[in-house]
This record gives C-alpha cells, structure tokens and sequence, in this order.
C-alpha cells in the first residue's frame, strides 16, 4: 500500500502492453497511491498484449482506442467520465511506433509515407488526446498531463531513426499545448525523457542492447528503471508538483548532464 498521494484522482493510462511497459508500471502504482483508472490501447496492440490481465488485476475498465483517431479518442474521453465519475486528474501518454525502424529501413533511406505514421502516431496523437480533451472540459484544474519521451530528440543516436523527430515533436507539443491549458485550467503538460528501458518496444530498436549498456555507464546512478519511472509520474500526477509545466524532464540517472565517464574507457 502506498502513501495514497492520489486518493480522489481519476485518470487514465495509455500504451500499457505489457507486464515490461513503463504504462503497465505507472497504473499499478497509480492504484496503488489511491487512484481510479482507465486503461486504453490501439485494438491492434491489445490483441499482442496483457492488457485485460492488468485491468482485471487493478479493478480497470479497458476502453480500447487508437490514438490517432479522434472520434476513438471523443469516445474514450466520454466514457471514461462515465466509468469513473468525474473529470481526469491526470492521463498518461506512452505511445511510440516507427514502421521504418521495424522494417530496418535505413535513415538515409526512409519510406515517407511511413514516416508520417510515425509522427501520427508517436507525436501528433499527443496534441489530438490534449484538443480532444480540451474541447470536452474533460480534466479538472490543476491536473496533469504526462508524455514519454527519450533524449535522442535533443542528441543524435542514428539507429533510433526518424523517432528521434517523433519526439521532438512531441516535447513541442507539451511546451506549446501547455501554454494553453495553464492559461484555461492550471492544467500542467510535461514530458519525462526516461532512460533506455527494457520494454517490448524498446527492445526492437537495433542495438538496443549496447546503448542499454552505454548509458548505463554514463549515468552516474546507472539507468533508471521502468518502475523508478513509474514512482516519477505518479510524483508529477501528485498535487506535490503543480507549479511544474511545459518541461522536459530528465529521468536518466545523470546521463543527459555526463560529458564523459571513466567507466566508458575501461
């Protein structure tokens, strides 16, 4: 049990795949703190996934959803309302898909019709869930709007490929949309920028395994991990964080501060 610092709140949580997926993570431990959620995932995704064991394990209604379709996304803001009472306290975006990464097209080299789904679906689908969010008064003042996101939007890391535009895109959307919900409700936007992770996903992206290492030795306190990254969004889901919005969050154990680490020339 935990310290319940969401008792009351509502929410819901996007991209749970998994029992390896940050989302899958952050819902446990966003019951765990006291607060009623919502599970959501692409139909697609939920048909390879774990998805109706978490709900059944936390007490969840599933709504399934693709992200990139707003009358998907009016729906599940809807009935989320419905299911939980209420307005959100808080949502959760852990959404990220490259056909160009899972086809191994090189970034030289890139299907553009592919990329525009990436972007669709890893950034642009952040700023639909907010407009859609925004046009149905769907999110209490002072609640919490959280994307994830990885540093190669700031630093090149050449096999991440155009995901490394996704998600800049994606961090411009919280600074930008943030604005705008601070001024209409003190509703905070921000985007946690985790370290690599073993997750499902993650794990698709080639070599993978030798930038897990890399940072880990770069980081001054080695990777943070998905549940270290789920105890940090329930902390910005919080009422301890309010005055913190239209930031890019470093959740990285140091690495986005390291120049260079002895540990890398051993």
């Amino acid at each position: 049990m935990g310290k319940q610092i969401l008792e009351g709140k509502r929410g819901i949580i996007f991209g749970a795949l998994d029992s390896k997926s940050i989302a899958w993570k952050v819902a446990e431990r966003c019951v765990d703190e006291g607060a009623q959620i919502v599970l959501t995932n692409a139909p697609v995704a939920m048909r390879f996934g774990e998805i109706n064991e978490l709900g059944a394990k936390l007490n969840a209604q599933i709504i399934p959803a693709d992200a990139t379709s707003l009358e998907d996304l009016e729906n599940l803001l809807t009935k989320s309302q419905e299911i939980l009472g209420g307005k959100m306290d808080f949502i959760l975006h852990s959404i990220g898909m490259s056909v160009n990464v899972r086809k191994n097209k090189a970034y030289t080299d890139l299907n553009y019709d592919w990329m525009k789904t990436t972007f669709d679906v890893s950034a642009i689908s952040f700023h639909k869930l907010m407009q859609v969010a925004m046009k149905l008064d769907a999110m209490n003042d002072w609640g919490s709007i959280l994307a994830l996101t990885y540093i190669a939007a700031q630093r090149t890391f050449p096999d991440y490929s155009e995901m490394a535009e996704s998600k800049a895109l994606l961090e411009s959307f919280a600074r930008s949309f943030g604005y705008h919900w601070a001024k209409k409700a003190h509703v905070r936007v921000n985007t946690i920028s985790q370290s690599p992770t073993i997750t499902t996903a993650g794990s698709g992206v080639k070599g993978f395994t030798d930038f897990f290492g890399y940072a880990d030795k770069m980081s001054p306190l080695g990777n943070a991990s998905a549940e270290a990254c789920a105890n940090y969004c329930v902390a910005m889901f919080s009422d301890l964080t309010r005055m913190v919005t239209m930031q890019n969050l470093f959740h990285d154990g140091g690495f986005s501060s390291m120049g260079m680490a002895p540990e890398i020339l051993e």
